[in-house]
């Protein structure tokens, strides 16, 4: 039956919806509709859907099919899901969608089990219950005869395969290590990949590789754009001294009674030449080589960067400190 939204009651203490997870499904519900019906119980409480009943808002729907449900309605349809993972043969698909339906019955009939509760975010009083009732994933597997792990996965593939590759999945027949290695990947490159191995382009995922995205032409430089700075004029001299062969070169360099220490024009020499290799090499990081990658880094990584830089600044600054410190002494 349908009913309006604004009638659906969602009791206090819920857990909230994860919103990544909600506008998954609005992409996915304005796509191909809703498959599955929210739950509610008799007085319209919200017993199981609040991401699907999330997206339905978000999407602007006004009314939304619901199922209504008992308690005892509930464990009438987890045994009837059990009994349909067991005895029938399914497909993967079809398989995560039934446990993803198991999960909010589990959850909803035992509380204490969500995710935040088991990490700690529970009063005195919930511990032992806590610690009695298995989590979804366990009691699903010793259900089932598998183990939890491929019950999270094969919920995985159902969540985050989008619709119209897992009906691809079942019409070519393509293996659940590579669905699950497919659900890993973003939309577009899910398509893909997908094709390929339906096409035999590829027999397995193992041989998939993304496509290289084409350089972002950069904008071009505008004529007013303006030129390097000049560096100052150079205050040191290094003499006019010149050998008459290499080998009095290389004799000169191998002499151990040679004065190696610096003086103000050799130390000022030395600092001058790792400036302008600085520059050579950073100047690479301009290139459009290095720069079409820009778009897509994160902010976290950005401010890796930018600490990085900050660790180069400060090293100047205590040398120029330094130096500054000890001049005409």
């Amino acid at each position: 039956m349908k009913l309006p939204i604004f009638q659906i009651k969602i009791n206090e203490g819920r857990r909230t919806a994860d919103q990544e997870a909600v506008h998954g499904l609005v992409d996915s519900i304005s796509k191909v509709g809703l498959l599955n019906p929210i739950t509610v119980d008799q007085d319209y409480t919200l017993i199981a859907g609040l991401h699907r009943l999330e997206a339905a808002k978000l999407l602007g729907w006004r009314s939304i099919e619901c199922a209504v449900r008992t308690l005892d309605g509930l464990l009438a349809e987890l045994a009837e899901i059990d009994e349909n993972l067991i005895r029938r043969k399914l497909h993967y698909t079809d398989e995560g969608k039934q446990l993803i339906r198991r999960k909010e019955i589990y959850e909803e009939l035992h509380p204490e089990t969500q995710q935040g509760k088991r990490n700690g975010q529970t009063s005195k009083t919930d511990t032992v219950s806590v610690l009695e009732t298995k989590p979804f994933a366990e009691d699903a597997a010793e259900k089932l005869g598998t183990t939890a792990r491929t019950v999270r996965r094969k919920i995985q593939v159902a969540q985050k395969l989008a619709p119209e590759i897992q009906q691809l999945a079942k019409d070519e027949n393509i293996r659940f290590r590579d669905a699950l290695k497919l659900s890993r990947l973003p939309p577009d490159q899910q398509e893909a990949a997908a094709n390929q191995l339906a096409a035999g382009d590829i027999h397995s995922m193992d041989e998939y590789h993304p496509a290289l995205a084409e350089p972002e032409k950069l904008p071009p430089v505008p004529e007013s754009s303006p030129e390097p700075p000049v560096p100052p004029s150079v205050p040191y001299s290094l003499g006019d001294k010149h050998y008459a062969s290499v080998e009095e070169s290389i004799a000169d360099l191998k002499n151990p009674d040679k004065d190696c220490s610096y003086t103000p024009d050799t130390l000022l020499a030395d600092i001058d030449g790792f400036v302008d290799t600085f520059h050579r090499n950073f100047a690479w990081y301009h290139d459009p080589f290095c720069t079409v990658v820009f778009p897509r880094i994160s902010q976290v990584q950005f401010d890796f960067v930018r600490q990085r830089f900050a660790t180069i600044f400060s090293a100047m600054e205590d040398l120029l400190s330094l130096m500054e410190r000890n001049i005409n002494k």
